[in-house]
């Protein structure tokens, strides 16, 4: 997977040898809490193979970090399974790293009030 050049000179020689692919699978999933994406789609995004991302789901799922629906997975909405998993604080940090800290309230005040339509027929 490639990074890019401000996280290459600012991240440190450890930090970036431990993020394993499923911490990076991970670590994807969590910064985008709110969705669920197919394998395929997690390894085109994080520049991984696919096969590599699906033994890596496996391994999230038999931890209980990740869920799985259909061909579909998302990250759990335990945060305490998620805090004590050591891998996820240090996929938060590099993410955060690359791409900021979300700001959750600033994010909410541009949602939308209601789900779209497609939304609540998954959930029912």
């Amino acid at each position: 997977m490639s990074i890019d050049r401000d996280t290459f000179e600012n991240t440190s020689k450890e930090e970036l040898a431990g993020l394993s692919i499923p911490d990076q699978v991970l670590g994807f999933l969590a910064t985008n809490e709110d969705r669920a994406f197919k394998p395929r789609e997690i390894a085109s995004q994080i520049g991984v193979d696919e096969g590599a991302v699906s033994t890596a789901l496996s391994r999230l799922k038999d931890r209980s970090l990740v869920e799985h629906k259909a061909t579909y997975w998302a990250v759990t909405d335990d945060t305490e399974r998620l805090e004590g998993y050591s891998g996820y604080e240090r996929a938060t940090a590099l993410f955060n790293n690359q791409l900021g800290v979300e700001n959750k309230e600033t994010w909410r005040e541009h949602a939308p009030d209601e789900s779209h339509p497609s939304v609540e027929v998954a959930l029912t």
